[in-house]
């Protein structure tokens, strides 16, 4: 049972209820990050520009969905982890393996598996990331926006681990088990 109440979308706050039915527009179902973030519609409107803005940008769904994972097992988010290891297979159509290996933060791809290892870096370090790991990131191909894009993608995923951990936010996707992280 979640910490916080996770309103039904007919009992959201009025100035909620238009940013859940986008929601529900875009997704078919309102997940309950979303209702639950809705008890501040301040926070739900910053939490869907920054997303919306985000999937604008230069990396692809499957990079935002392989990002998301390792961020979710790093931060031991369950409810992420749910939520994005079904984004990743339906949306992203990335198979298990490449899931699996998201999760610990690799690819078989060897430009996701530099991002993924940078996210990686990013995340333990707090951002305080070394020269040599942002340039071996950079010579994998990414140039100071998709960087930037990165860093931004952890961040959001952060914000949403922290709300879902902070919360015990109740999973409403299928449950997938966290490995112990060191």
């Amino acid at each position: 049972m979640s910490r916080l109440p996770i309103p039904a979308v007919e009992h959201a706050l009025p100035a909620a209820q238009p940013l859940l039915a986008a929601v529900h527009q875009q997704l078919g179902v309102v997940p309950n990050l979303m209702k639950l973030v809705g008890n501040s519609p301040a926070a739900l409107e910053g939490y869907l520009a920054l997303n919306g803005a985000l999937a604008k940008g230069n990396l692809d769904v499957r990079l935002r969905e392989r990002i998301a994972l390792t961020v979710a097992e790093l931060n031991g988010c369950a409810y992420c982890l749910a939520a994005h290891s079904y984004l990743a297979t339906n949306l992203a159509k990335l198979d298990a393996a490449e899931v699996d290996a998201a999760r610990d933060g690799r690819s078989a791809d060897a430009k996701a598996d530099a991002a993924l290892r940078f996210t990686r870096r990013v995340v333990e370090s707090r951002g305080q990331v070394s020269d040599a790991e942002l340039a071996a990131l950079q010579a994998a191909g990414f140039g100071p926006g998709e960087v930037l894009e990165i860093v931004l993608n952890v961040a959001l995923n952060l914000l949403t681990n922290y709300v879902n951990n902070v919360a015990a936010t109740e999973i409403d996707f299928p449950t997938v088990e966290l490995r112990k992280t060191a």
